[in-house]
């Protein structure tokens, strides 16, 4: 109970400062979530003082970005391992083991379902190209036996044999290990779906994490439970205490909170670091949360804090935070940006803070935008747009290919862009400076020909019905810019506002 212990004993010293006068160190907070935005399944590791993080790309590419950390509350991204589109990309598992470092993770396909590795000398890269394991089965995490062997344990309670390298599997070695933990009958969830598996060694245990209840549906339906073994063969117990992490009623901030990973400071406190939706904003995607966990000694882990909502005490000292909006308007592809199922980076080029976008598609819906994650209930984006060639460009806020909304131009008209559908109306011209707002899932958008004198659209739009739960494929509304047809466009002066 250190955290709580500590907590406890921080209140106690800011009531005597009210009694006495004296001055005292202010303890330093955090509040969920560390990641605000489209971050889901994340994975966690540590290397002395140093914290690495990534988690699912699903359709955006390039993927699999990783964050670097010291401090576990302020994150900046460092490189990407995916250069390729291979499908939807699901639950990752980032660890080192002996100088290399390798990201396993699966790619749901038309085909099916498949797993691959990366790996690299650096968390900075340059990073593999991913090589195919030739087996099926969703979500790996990779653990080291007490004999030293290497393991991938997946969904449904299975595990496979790596090879020594961890480049390839053992034929014939899947095999069902654990059948999950039962939780009550009355609890309201999609159903069991037991996936996610984190392990960890801790001292004599192997202490074996996994995701229950189904990521989105119910609020209540997700959570992290835990079982124990001495020995990566099993027998596997549960935890007495299961959930370690659960909603347990619609009425609070986080819904769906689940598929955890525990981290250790340097220090010995332990944290387990998830993903949750926002109530009210589900269209954000799930979003990273993190909080303290006591290992008892009963040899069970244990939650400390009852609301997730409220400031949490940091694990370590603060560093100073780190503002990633500040870099939105380099564009940097593969760290801010992605595209949407592409990888197309001979269409960007970055001058001076000036984006040249090629065109490809013919429309917005087929356009592969390059988008961002926001994180926030309301902000603005603004950008100055100078078309050259047959082209239309504009600025979207996009769920997927079929649901989006935006403004555009080209240089007959300028567009709407309404639930994947367009219309085109009033006058237009070859530069023009466009925003468009989302203010609380209120979409509008303005236009001006100088710059400097704006007019706003003749129309507003909802998108508060754009999450999993409405559309399915687990994506999330995801502001950026267009370009289609034969041509490019330029953006200058891209803005991101925060309107909180």
């Amino acid at each position: 109970m250190k955290n709580l212990y500590t907590f406890l004993m921080a209140f106690v010293a800011v009531m005597l400062v009210g009694c006495t006068g004296t001055p005292s160190t202010p303890v330093a907070t955090y509040t969920n979530p560390i990641l605000g935005g489209d971050y889901p399944d994340p994975t966690i590791m540590r290397e002395g003082n140093d914290y690495y993080m990534t988690h699912s790309a699903f359709d955006y590419q390039p993927g699999l970005t990783v964050f670097h950390s010291t401090d576990l509350v302020n994150w900046e991204p460092i490189s990407y391992a995916l250069k390729t589109y291979l499908g939807s990309i699901w639950a990752p598992d980032i660890c080192k083991y002996e100088d290399k470092y390798y990201i396993y993770f699966t790619v749901a396909h038309p085909k099916g379902r498949m797993n691959f590795v990366t790996w690299a000398e650096s968390p900075y890269g340059p990073w593999s190209d991913p090589i195919d394991l030739k087996v099926g089965n969703i979500d790996p995490c990779h653990v080291v036996g007490e004999d030293g062997s290497r393991w991938l344990f997946m969904s449904a309670g299975k595990r496979v044999r790596l090879t020594d390298d961890g480049l390839a599997i053992l034929p014939e070695t899947m095999e069902t290990v654990y059948p999950g933990w039962q939780y009550p009958e009355e609890w309201l969830t999609e159903g069991l779906c037991l996936e996610g598996p984190k392990l960890r060694k801790i001292g004599e245990y192997y202490y074996y994490l996994n995701a229950e209840g189904g990521t989105a549906g119910p609020p209540t339906s997700h959570m992290v439970v835990v079982a124990r073994s001495k020995s990566i063969h099993g027998p596997w117990e549960d935890s007495p205490f299961n959930p370690l992490v659960h909603t347990y009623d619609a009425a609070e901030r986080w819904w769906s909170k689940g598929h955890g990973s525990l981290i250790d400071t340097p220090d010995g406190d332990w944290w387990v670091v998830y993903h949750a939706y926002e109530n009210g904003f589900t269209n954000l995607g799930r979003q990273t949360l993190m909080e303290p966990v006591v290992l008892g000694e009963d040899g069970w882990f244990h939650p400390v804090v009852e609301d997730v909502a409220q400031p949490i005490e940091a694990p370590l000292p603060l560093n100073e935070k780190i503002d990633r909006k500040a870099r939105i308007g380099e564009f940097r592809l593969g760290y801010e940006w992605k595209f949407y199922k592409s990888f197309n980076p001979e269409r960007v080029k970055v001058e001076d803070g000036v984006l040249t976008l090629q065109g490809k598609g013919t429309r917005a819906a087929d356009s592969s935008p390059m988008m961002f994650v926001a994180g926030e209930h309301a902000y603005e984006i603004e950008a100055e747009i100078e078309l050259h060639g047959d082209v239309t460009a504009g600025l979207l806020l996009v769920y997927n290919s079929d649901f989006f909304q935006g403004t555009g131009f080209n240089k007959e008209r300028r567009m709407r862009y309404r639930k994947g559908g367009e219309s085109g109306r009033g006058k237009s011209a070859e530069k023009m400076w466009l925003r468009l707002r989302n203010d609380n899932h209120i979409v509008t958008g303005e236009y001006s020909f100088d710059g400097e004198t704006w007019e706003r659209e003749t129309w507003g739009m909802m998108i508060n019905g754009y999450d999993h739960n409405t559309l399915y494929e687990f994506q999330s509304v995801l502001p950026g810019v267009f370009c289609a047809g034969e041509g490019y466009a330029t953006f200058k002066n891209f803005k991101y506002r925060s309107l909180e």
